[in-house]
């Protein structure tokens, strides 16, 4: 299972995150910031967890590209 974490609210709205992973994530037309597909949030905290391993990878990318650090992936 990949657990894919991200803190929102200290989004730049850079948009890498969405350039090396367009599947998980994209930029939101309202605010400018980063949304995590299909997370569920809490405490400000997005969190995905999803069984499909092969979106680990591009996860992966999506965290080191983050300027801000603000995204997390692991695999469990």
């Amino acid at each position: 299972m990949v657990v894919v974490t991200l803190q929102r609210k200290k989004c730049i709205g850079c948009n890498y995150c969405v350039e090396v992973a367009p599947g998980q994530f994209q930029m939101s037309k309202k605010d400018g910031k980063t949304v995590l597909l299909h997370s569920k949030e809490k405490k400000g905290f997005y969190t995905l967890k999803s069984i499909d391993n092969t979106i680990y990878d591009e996860c992966v990318l999506a965290e080191k590209a983050c300027p801000v650090k603000i995204i997390s992936t692991k695999m469990i």
